[in-house]
Order: C-alpha cells, then structure tokens, then sequence
C-alpha cells in the first residue's frame, strides 16, 4: 500500500460523511478482484454500514492510476508524494520504473513535484528504507529523512573503503568480516595488533643477526677456529653438528637476502 492509511479519526469522519451522502468515488479493483484503490472507503463503508459501490481498472498502470487518483483527493507534502512516487518505480522489479515502463520522472511530472524532492526521496530508499513509512505518513519529514539517509551513504561509503584497504592488507581477516564473525573495527583492531607483532619479531630477528653474522664474519682468513678449546666454552661446546646448521641457516641467508635484493 503507497499511502498511508487514514488514523482513527479521519476514518471515522469518512464513515460519517458517506452514512450521510453515500459513497461518492467507488473502490476500485483490478482485473483479478483486488482492491488497488479505496482500503480506507472499504473500512469507512463497513463503519458506517453502508454496502460499498464498486469498479475496475481496466488500464495497464494500476500504480499510476492509484498515485495520481490519491495525490489529489489526498491533502499530503510534496515530501509525502515524492516518498510515495520513489517507493513506487521499483514496484515493477527494475529499479527506477513503475509497471508501466513511466520513470519518476515522469509521475514527479503528473503529480506536480520537483525531481529534487524525488531524488532525495531515493536517497532515503537505499539508504534509510525504515524512514520510508514514517516520511509517507507524514511522522518524519523528507528532509530529517534525507540527511539521515545522507549520514548513512557517508558511513557505508567510508566502510567499504575500508574494507577494501583491509582486503589489499590481510584478506583472511577481510573474508572474516563478510562473512560476519568480525566487526570491521575489530578486525582492523586485530590487523593492528598482527602488525605491531611483525614489526617485534623482525626487531628481534635483526638483532640477533646483527650480534651473530658480522662477528663471525670478521673471523674468517683467521686463526680463530684453530684456535678453539671447548675447555674455555661458556656454553655447550661447539660441534660438528653445530657448525653444519650453522652453515645450512647461512646459506638460508644468502637466499633469502638475493630473493630481497638486499646488498
């Protein structure tokens, strides 16, 4: 239903004035026998306990006929109608047009309001739907629904852009926020987290390099190793299976250093 529904007391005003002069628009159906124009004459005639008179629509635009008969006998903001035509065009299943093909532009047109007021209704279609109602009855004005609708598109745009960067950066913790185990702000929390723990271990790493590999390097073409006595050693003394991973993590090393690129 497109528009709102008459509250209590406009209900029962309806009821009175047709117990006094009779129904004088019919409810309109369609080809089928539902109704699509008249929810509020039906009530007002089961009020008033008259029995209803009525028609059938035998055009092609049974939402165009509903908006432009309503518009009229309606006394509604142009903020309601251009929520109400907005809310009308996907009704068809393709986004932007009522079942008759007519564009928005098109029913702004026929119903006498700016395509401003239009498109700012569709701004709160995709980016405030529960404002939808409350703009077209008339709780909530297009323009309070509008920069709500403006905040939301602001965040969802500033999400998504995260999220993109998070995907470049560590795409398993990306993956766990689509999949909803992950707020975005969590996972870029954990993100931080991984980072600041890479950024300790490579520190630990270089030190510990730095201590061993150049000291050791400075004792080649010296007598250092016939020198040896594992008398003086302040640890474990040193063996052959010793040297031989030693010299199995320095050829690791210069490995890894020509896949760096690092002199």
């Amino acid at each position: 239903m497109l528009f709102p529904a008459l509250d209590e007391e406009d209900l029962n005003a309806l009821a009175d004035n047709i117990k006094e002069k009779g129904l004088i628009h019919p409810v309109v159906l369609d080809r089928d026998g539902r109704v699509i124009d008249g929810r509020n004459r039906l009530k007002a005639c089961e009020i008033a306990g008259v029995e209803p008179a009525y028609t059938t629509y035998e055009g092609d635009d049974p939402d165009g006929y509903v908006l432009s008969a309503n518009a009229h006998r309606r006394n509604l903001t142009k903020g309601q109608l251009a929520m109400i035509t907005a809310k009308a065009c996907p009704l068809s299943g393709q986004s932007g047009r009522p079942p008759s093909g007519q564009s928005s532009r098109f029913l702004s047109g026929q119903l006498g309001i700016s395509r401003g007021f239009v498109g700012k209704a569709n701004v709160v279609l995709q980016h405030a739907p529960d404002l939808v109602d409350p703009v077209i009855s008339g709780a909530t004005g297009l323009n309070e629904a509008y920069a709500t609708a403006q905040e939301n598109k602001a965040k969802a745009n500033s999400a998504e852009v995260q999220l993109a960067r998070l995907r470049e950066e560590d795409p398993e913790l990306a993956d766990r926020v689509v999949e909803g185990h992950l707020t975005l702000a969590g996972a870029w929390a954990e993100r931080t987290e991984r980072v600041e723990e890479d950024k300790r271990q490579r520190r630990v790493a270089t030190r510990l390099l730095d201590e061993i590999v150049p000291p050791l390097a400075q004792t080649r073409g010296t007598r250092t190793f016939s020198r040896y006595d594992p008398a003086f050693a302040s640890g474990s003394p040193i063996t052959r299976e010793i040297i031989a991973h030693a010299t199995t993590a320095l050829a690791e090393m210069d490995q890894i250093w020509q896949e760096r690129d690092l002199p």
